[in-house]
């Protein structure tokens, strides 16, 4: 039997997953300072993961010399 496509991926493990293991968790809540040291790892509290997403390219504003010059110039009134 052959192996799914999908499971042969290097990176399939580092993708985004909804759901952390303990480790995990209590990792983000030692970043957000709320992990006490010799705490129980059990009835730990929920923890927001969320994916990141990619923000969008903002456009580079071209000085006011070569903008005028690439603007097309307005048509005349009548």
């Amino acid at each position: 039997m052959s192996v799914d496509r999908s499971l042969k991926v290097k990176g399939a493990l580092s993708r985004h997953r909804n759901v952390l293991s303990r480790a995990e968790r209590v990792e983000v809540l030692k970043d957000e300072d709320r992990w006490t040291e010799g705490g129980t790892p059990l009835g730990l509290p929920k923890v927001a993961h969320r994916k990141v997403h990619a923000g969008k390219k903002v456009k580079e504003d071209k000085p006011e010399g070569e903008a005028a010059a690439a603007a097309p110039p307005a048509p005349a009134a009548k």
